[in-house]
């Protein structure tokens, strides 16, 4: 017969607050369009690159800019103005490409600026249940992120909160 091994037993223990609030943060990289504040999920932003030369591809759909080479691996750039159809304008200085993993593929998205990271607790957070337009289906919601000088609502900046997948999905629909 086999011997029994004696092994401690583990008691999980209730999560104390501030583990509480860092596991229902959601992190979240804030960029601007057309002086909108934008936010995709941080775990689905793989890289933030300077404007690289961007090479046009024949008879791509309009929101396609063209492809660029990140170290070797070439990537579809799409401009997030035109497929959000907000006003288009030529990228400025401070312009970058968001490599944002969708489904497996990576894709780079042209915006004016990247702002910064936000970590937003729930109570910051109002997720989208029925939002206007044709572009519902690629809003999450929106995020008021809370500062120093705040406590309620008033004053505080308002971040669009983008899923990528849905909005990617429409450079299949054309």
């Amino acid at each position: 017969m086999s011997e029994l091994v004696k092994r401690p037993t583990i008691v999980p223990m209730r999560p104390t607050g501030s583990e509480t609030r860092a596991a229902s943060l959601r992190e979240i990289l804030a960029f601007a369009l057309a002086d909108e504040s934008y936010g995709f999920p941080l775990a689905r932003v793989r890289e933030i690159l300077k404007l690289p030369p961007i090479t046009p591809v024949p008879r791509a759909p309009r929101h396609v800019l063209g492809i660029v080479s990140v170290r070797g691996v070439i990537t579809t750039v799409v401009d997030l103005r035109r497929l959000m159809r907000v006003e288009e304008r030529p990228p400025e200085k401070h312009a970058r490409i968001l490599l944002v993993d969708v489904g497996g593929e990576v894709l780079g998205a042209l915006v004016d600026e990247v702002l910064q990271v936000h970590r937003l607790a729930e109570d910051e957070v109002e997720l989208a249940g029925v939002v206007g337009g044709d572009l519902s289906d690629h809003v999450i919601g929106v995020g008021r992120p809370r500062t120093r000088r705040d406590q309620d609502h008033a004053g505080r900046e308002l971040i669009v909160l983008l899923d990528p997948e849905p909005l990617f999905a429409r450079l299949e629909r054309g």
